[in-house]
């Protein structure tokens, strides 16, 4: 089983470019990955642009081969096609956080934004969460 993370770029209208990520989607990981190697707007694009993905940061390939590269894992490089896999547009945060995942981050200002959505239900907005710091280089 996969933490399932939604990972987008909020741009000057408000709306808010995404795509599905299946696993590590908890701040303890992705939250530090996306903070750590993901920090500036020209990189957060260039992830969001591969589309949907197993998970950010990663040596492994499909077949379990060693990749040239870490970085992340999209369904396209197991030869799934990008329009199955095309980053979303929402107009807005609510519609955004409506699509079930575990996790949301958001690239706003030059910054990292963490919200815990297991009980977004029964809330109004979701919950803000800190992504721990350290690196993983540091702390794994």
């Amino acid at each position: 089983m996969g933490t399932r993370s939604r990972i987008g770029i909020q741009l000057q209208d408000e709306s808010i470019v995404s795509v599905y990520c299946h696993y590590d989607g908890y701040p303890a990981f992705n939250g530090k990955v996306l903070r750590d190697n993901y920090d500036t707007v020209e990189k957060v694009k260039e992830l969001i642009d591969g589309g949907d993905m197993s998970c950010t940061w990663t040596n492994s390939g499909w077949g379990n081969e060693t990749l040239p590269e870490t970085g992340a894992l999209y369904y396209t490089m197991r030869g799934e096609k990008i329009e199955d896999n095309a980053p979303r547009l929402d107009k807005d945060m609510e519609e955004f956080f409506s699509d079930g995942e575990e996790y949301s981050y958001i690239f706003r200002n030059g910054n990292w934004f963490a919200y815990d959505m297991h009980q977004f239900e029964d809330m109004v907005a979701p919950e803000p969460v800190e992504i721990p710091a350290g690196s993983l280089t540091n702390d794994n």
